[in-house]
């Protein structure tokens, strides 16, 4: 009926509520985690005890680990806290106290890391009201999926806890959540050094160079999946920025990093534009939703089809450099000094499309004979149905499923397909 997920989830909930046959209800899944530690390193947890069983919390914020030389297991199962005993016994208005001696596991301040970077070196709270207003939401986290059931489910709790508290501004912590892929060894597996699959990052950057490490890293496929090192697979990257270098530089038979820049103002070819642009637009769309693999893609097209036309047009190959920073960030940078820029290239706008020149003139339609594909030809785009028949039924590989039968019925989506329905 048109309505979105969250519009029906509220129709229906308040469908439910007004016939009392249900109720909205929260149900986190939370797994029991232990939080308490009995160990030196940790946040302390700030309560006392005192000797006639109350307990109270500190009031003394924040309270820290006091300095230490040594801090050994104490011997009884307590933490270390427990062997220090100017740090553990102290006596106030309510009278003496022990503190608490355990502390915080290493993931409390994975709960609530991302608002104190918003006022790291605020000494009075954890984060400043109009700071943390300012900053808003985590635009995106990155991470594994399986900390999803456990460190950002808690993460979550915290930050609802602190919105309850009015302490936050918002009622979640994070826009948007990726799940990364891992890279397996090339055997498939995941890498450990007892299979000794484990590619040594030092010997890749040795050999090859950062630039076309980040760079095939990121060409190995959708970022989301998981998928395995392929070695060979690097050298059609260091093709890639061979070709790139290429176009800034010619070498005539002098021995490579020598050679000539060969930049120039000639005016491209309309089609040479219309895949500037193009590309453009794609590595723009594709580095907003993290498709860096396909971004690549396109540049390498675009480079294919530069080189194809002996093109070393200075615009050009800006926008080219610009939109490769990011993943080759050292070549890049070297390039565009070397034809004359300055400051860095860091600082260069990403460049603009023209929406015109990404439209294509032509489209691939698609010809079924009663559902099965037989066949495709190119037609201008908002060619009459008519004309799209016509050259539907001229197609070679179509005209023997329709030669001697009736066609009972033309079916025709512009700029698509057209379904010729036979018996």
């Amino acid at each position: 009926d048109g309505l979105t997920f969250n519009e029906a989830f509220e129709k229906i909930c308040n469908y439910l509520e007004a016939k009392g046959i249900g109720k909205r209800k929260v149900n986190y899944k939370l797994r029991d985690w232990v939080f308490s530690r009995q160990r030196y390193w940790g946040e302390p947890i700030p309560i006392k005890h005192y000797e006639d069983g109350t307990m109270r919390p500190e009031t003394n914020l924040p309270l820290t680990l006091p300095d230490v030389e040594r801090y050994e297991p104490s011997g009884t199962g307590e933490s270390p806290l427990a062997n220090i005993p100017e740090w553990l016994y102290g006596e106030d208005e309510y009278g003496k106290f022990r503190r608490e001696t355990n502390t915080m596991p290493q993931w409390a301040g994975s709960c609530w890391y991302y608002l104190r970077f918003k006022d790291a070196r605020n000494p009075s709270a954890f984060c400043s009201p109009e700071k943390e207003k300012y900053w808003g939401m985590v635009d995106l986290y990155v991470g594994g999926a399986e900390h999803a059931v456990l460190h950002l489910l808690y993460a979550r709790f915290w930050h609802k806890v602190l919105y309850d508290c009015g302490l936050v501004a918002h009622k979640e912590p994070f826009k948007k959540l990726f799940n990364q892929g891992m890279i397996l060894g090339e055997d498939g597996e995941k890498m450990s050094k007892s299979r000794g699959n484990v590619v040594s990052v030092d010997s890749l950057l040795q050999e090859y160079g950062a630039d076309v490490a980040r760079l095939y890293v990121m060409f190995l496929g959708p970022l989301e999946q998981t998928k395995p090192w392929n070695t060979k697979g690097i050298e059609g990257v260091v093709r890639f920025l061979g070709r790139v270098w290429r176009l800034v530089y010619s070498h005539d038979g002098k021995p490579e990093p020598d050679g000539d820049i060969v930049i120039d103002n000639a005016p491209m070819s309309l089609e040479l534009q219309k895949v500037m642009h193009k590309t453009i637009k794609k590595v723009e769309e594709d580095c907003e939703n993290l498709r860096f693999n396909t971004a690549i893609a396109a540049m390498m097209e675009f480079v294919n089809a530069l080189t194809k036309e002996n093109c070393h047009n200075k615009t050009a190959i800006e926008h080219l450099l610009v939109m490769l920073s990011p993943f080759a960030p050292h070549i890049a940078e070297e390039l565009w000094e070397a034809i004359g820029n300055s400051p860095s290239i860091a600082d260069a706008p990403y460049p603009k499309y023209d929406e015109a020149l990404t439209k294509d003139d032509t489209v691939t339609i698609a010809v079924q004979v009663s559902g099965k594909l037989r066949g495709t030809f190119e037609a201008v785009i908002g060619m009459s149905n008519e004309d799209l028949i016509k050259r539907a039924k001229e197609v070679d590989s179509v005209a023997k499923f329709i030669s001697g039968k009736e066609i009972i019925k033309q079916i025709v989506v512009p700029n698509k397909l057209v379904n010729l329905v036979v018996k």
